[in-house]
């Protein structure tokens, strides 16, 4: 099944991927296939298949709790064993497999865990280049600023043995002046978060050469604070000192724990520790990045203990108001975050709901970009609930 499938995904588009997962699925049994895609805000899943409409609420659905929880379903009908298995690229949730089996024997299980793998795959190599996959995952338009933005994310979750990270960015469909970026180098994971100024076109470039070029010297070796300046004289030479980007850049050991950033104008990160808001991580902040004043950049340094948790975020998600012109707030910020682990939340799920949240307090329009990225580093996968494994069914 799995081989088969796998030769015949080179040359198909992402429109032929049910009609072949279907096929190939009933040699081990397996009917009834659907792939259901996760929409930009992972509000619903929606299907994957022409002659479909149909779509299923994250929040109240049980193939949405098999999407939330990162756990297999299964129900029973018509003699038959109905699976809801969650699509995850690596430990970015892709959406949600349907299959109807026979049974649910561990060999059976085991297929279905399979194929879901292979399908999450097969999706994730397709969606680069397919209009399909964005029109389907979007709920309404996107603003030229959000196409320029989007883009440049890597997938908004990301996990090793002793690293966990995932973001999230709002409002999705109009996103113009925040992004985050992240990559792996050896044993360093290296961090950045941005915030440019306005809402506008012209925000979605600011930030676009801020990621860019935070990339550009990155990878030609350059510290943090030649790569913070390198932005700065980069947004500034662009649009002469009219334009800038708030930020931080930061680097973290993930085998020694040690933290290292560069404040460029932006709100600290929060280091969460033994289940408490601790503090704020601060660094004597330099000038925002565009201005080219005068100004060297501190660099500043952490070590971390395993199971601490970094939230580094920009301000519209604290500054969000409610009608009364009442914050959202640090404070309810951190809380929200450190109840959600108590409760056993993956790390994924616990920013969804926090923008839903956020969303919530603002009356479903958010004044400015809100964005958040959560770093867990820790020694002990198992003990982890900030991402958790699908467990058998």
């Amino acid at each position: 099944m799995l081989a088969t499938l796998l030769e015949d995904s080179h040359l198909a588009t992402l429109e032929r991927l049910p009609e072949l997962a279907e096929q190939r699925a009933a040699a081990a049994g397996l009917s009834e296939v659907l792939i259901l895609l996760a929409d930009l805000r992972e509000e619903s899943l929606v299907a994957l298949h022409p002659e479909e409409k149909r779509s299923f609420p994250v929040d109240a659905s049980l193939a949405g709790r098999a999407f939330r929880d990162l756990t297999p379903m299964v129900t029973a009908r018509d003699g038959a064993q109905h699976f809801w298995m969650p699509l995850l690229d690596g430990t970015e949730r892709i959406g949600v497999l349907g299959v109807t089996a026979p049974d649910r024997s561990k060999t059976t299980v085991d297929h279905v865990r399979s194929l879901a793998s292979l399908v999450a795959l097969m999706l994730v190599s397709k969606r680069p280049h397919s209009d399909t996959y964005q029109q389907l995952v979007r709920a309404r338009p996107m603003a030229v600023a959000a196409e320029v933005v989007w883009p440049l994310m890597p997938p908004l979750t990301f996990a090793t043995d002793n690293l966990v990270l995932t973001a999230v960015l709002e409002p999705a469909y109009e996103i113009g002046g925040d992004a985050i970026d992240y990559a792996i180098e050896g044993d360093v994971v290296h961090l950045s978060i941005f915030d440019a100024m306005g809402h506008d076109q012209s925000a979605g470039l600011t930030v676009a050469l801020a990621t860019g070029t935070s990339r550009s010297f990155r990878r030609r070796g350059a510290n943090l604070v030649d790569t913070s300046v390198a932005v700065d004289e980069v947004i500034g030479e662009q649009f002469g000192g009219r334009r800038f980007a708030t930020g931080v850049l930061a680097e973290l050991d993930f085998r020694t724990g040690v933290l290292s950033w560069v404040n460029r104008g932006h709100p600290p990160p929060l280091l969460i520790r033994q289940g408490r808001w601790v503090r704020q991580l601060r660094c004597r902040p330099a000038p925002p990045m565009g201005f080219q004043l005068p100004s060297a950049p501190t660099l500043c340094r952490e070590h971390l203990e395993p199971g601490d948790r970094l939230l580094f975020y920009t301000d519209g998600i604290v500054e969000a108001r409610d009608a009364h012109g009442r914050q959202f707030g640090l404070r309810r910020f951190a809380d929200f975050v450190i109840r959600r682990e108590a409760d056993g939340c993956p790390a994924p799920e616990t920013l969804r709901r926090l923008m839903r949240t956020v969303l919530g307090h603002q009356n479903g329009k958010l004044q400015d970009d809100a964005s958040a990225l959560l770093v867990e580093w820790q020694h002990d996968r198992e003990k982890s609930v900030l991402v958790r494994p699908p467990s058998r069914a």
